[in-house]
């Protein structure tokens, strides 16, 4: 009986010092939402570009943060029920590729801060008041892609000394897209060139708006096309560019990679690894509205060789030189 009685205080001692309230519990483990409208397979440098970013800081998937991923698959209307899947998760912060994904974060949450990893007009999309005191839950970088289009025309008119007709493939419903034919149209008055502007609003428009381009006479190509279109169908687009002979300047460097013929742009991949950091800022205390929306620190020149091969254009050596990647 004493032997019985000797285990029973040995348990009570024991369950006394376990117990919840003088246990230490574990830190609890952030959690990140991720938001994009394109299949995350379509996009693998810019999240590992995220991912590594993470790393850098000390954060690893699976071990001291998770990453909740979110795609709607190029299908824009599934876009709020996964921001609202993310907030229902309680997610810590939402981060999210592209202005549709912040709007759909941003109408799902007003206290969950949210980081945007691109953005080409954050102000104008009624994102954050200003770049320099966003002033809600939402902040991140820019892209500045409106002011790019200036300079993709000025690269066009140097391989095409000649160029007098340029088609514009964009997409009116995109934000930043009127903002970007502004800049294109007073770059277009500078020198010389007129501008033939088509609407690709649906992957079905794609093959319409080449055909277009080639009654139209066009010289070239400049690509305006972004968001999921852009992601999904790149490859058909450098393809049809190609059969067109068409010369075609792109917004990202992944239409190079895909088979496109040149690109100048903001580095996609080093906006997405800087997000990461806005994450450590936010997780070690700081809130958006404090933190300023950055703006791009690295851009790319790409161009394919291959691709003007394929349509007969040579690139001058002088613009062949200012090249930051050429693929042969």
């Amino acid at each position: 009986m004493s032997k019985k009685i000797l285990i029973w205080l040995m348990v009570a001692i024991f369950l006394t010092t376990v117990s919840p309230a003088g246990a230490q519990q574990p830190a609890k483990i952030p959690r990140i939402g991720f938001l994009i409208t394109a299949p995350l397979s379509a996009i693998p440098a810019r999240t590992e570009a995220f991912r590594q970013g993470l790393q850098e800081l000390k954060y690893v998937e699976r071990e001291n943060i998770v990453i909740e991923w979110r795609s709607a698959e190029g299908k824009l209307d599934r876009l709020p029920a996964l921001a609202t899947e993310l907030v229902h998760l309680k997610v810590n912060i939402i981060v999210s590729a592209g202005p549709q994904p912040t709007r759909a974060a941003k109408e799902a949450t007003t206290t969950i801060p949210i980081v945007m990893a691109q953005d080409p007009d954050p102000v104008g999309n009624g994102f954050v008041a200003s770049l320099a005191h966003p002033g809600g839950n939402i902040t991140g970088l820019a892209t500045l892609r409106p002011e790019l289009s200036g300079k993709q025309l000025e690269l066009l008119k140097e391989i095409i000394p000649k160029l007098s007709r340029v088609a514009v493939f964009g997409t009116s419903t995109n934000p930043g897209n009127v903002q970007q034919r502004r800049e294109i149209e007073l770059a277009a008055g500078a020198f010389g060139v007129k501008l033939q502007y088509l609407d690709v609003v649906s992957p079905k428009d794609i093959e319409t708006a080449f055909r277009a381009a080639g009654k139209g006479r066009a010289d070239a190509v400049l690509m305006m096309v972004a968001g999921s279109i852009a992601t999904a169908h790149r490859t058909e687009i450098v393809e049809l560019a190609v059969k067109s002979r068409l010369p075609a300047i792109y917004n990202s460097a992944e239409f190079v990679e895909a088979g496109g013929l040149m690109s100048y742009a903001t580095s996609s991949t080093d906006l997405f690894r800087r997000a990461a950091t806005f994450v450590d800022k936010i997780l070690k205390g700081r809130t958006p509205a404090d933190l300023p929306v950055e703006q791009p620190m690295k851009f790319e020149f790409i161009i394919n060789l291959k691709a003007a091969k394929q349509i007969g254009l040579t690139i001058p050596p002088n613009v062949l030189v200012r090249a930051n990647r050429v693929i042969r």
